[in-house]
């Protein structure tokens, strides 16, 4: 297997595993050998080096936000001061509010994802939380109204 050679490329039986993952992460080693014509044990080593190379960062669960009581959505951009951008995203990177939270391209711009419960938090978050943290220089806020697609890990 050409991949556990010591190279760092990840090739399209790698590719195939993904996108099976990406679909199920719960497929066991089992399935994914079936589906693909490899042994169990195959399958498993690629998936600890995928893992190992930092190519798998995680698994994890994808939570419908509105089933568990998050009905609002929203993303904001935010421009800070040049010299506050790091601290301002690393305060909402903690904040438990903030689903994600990018530095975009831009005059020192982040573009956040924040779920909350309903209109008053959602208030209570922009005036409480985010105005509250220094060197912020202009918010523009957009509210989620209805989802088409979200992306479930990258499609390879």
């Amino acid at each position: 297997m050409g991949k556990s050679d010591g190279g760092d490329e990840v090739d399209q039986i790698d590719k195939n595993i993904l996108s099976l993952l990406t679909e199920n992460g719960r497929l066991s080693y089992v399935d994914i050998a079936k589906e693909l014509g490899l042994s169990r044990v195959a399958v498993r080593e690629r998936v600890a080096k995928l893992m190992d190379d930092g190519v798998i960062e995680q698994f994890t669960v994808v939570i419908n936000s509105s089933k568990v009581g998050k009905e609002v959505s929203a993303f904001f951009e935010i421009d800070c001061e040049p010299s506050s951008l790091v601290r301002v995203a690393e305060a909402l990177a903690e904040n438990p509010s903030v689903a994600s939270c990018y530095q975009m391209t831009g005059p020192s711009t982040l573009h956040t994802h924040v779920l909350v419960d309903n209109f008053p938090a959602l208030e209570r978050f922009i005036n409480e939380e985010l105005y509250a943290l220094e060197g912020i220089t202009r918010v523009e806020s957009h509210i989620l109204l209805r989802r088409f697609k979200s992306r479930r890990g990258l499609k390879l």
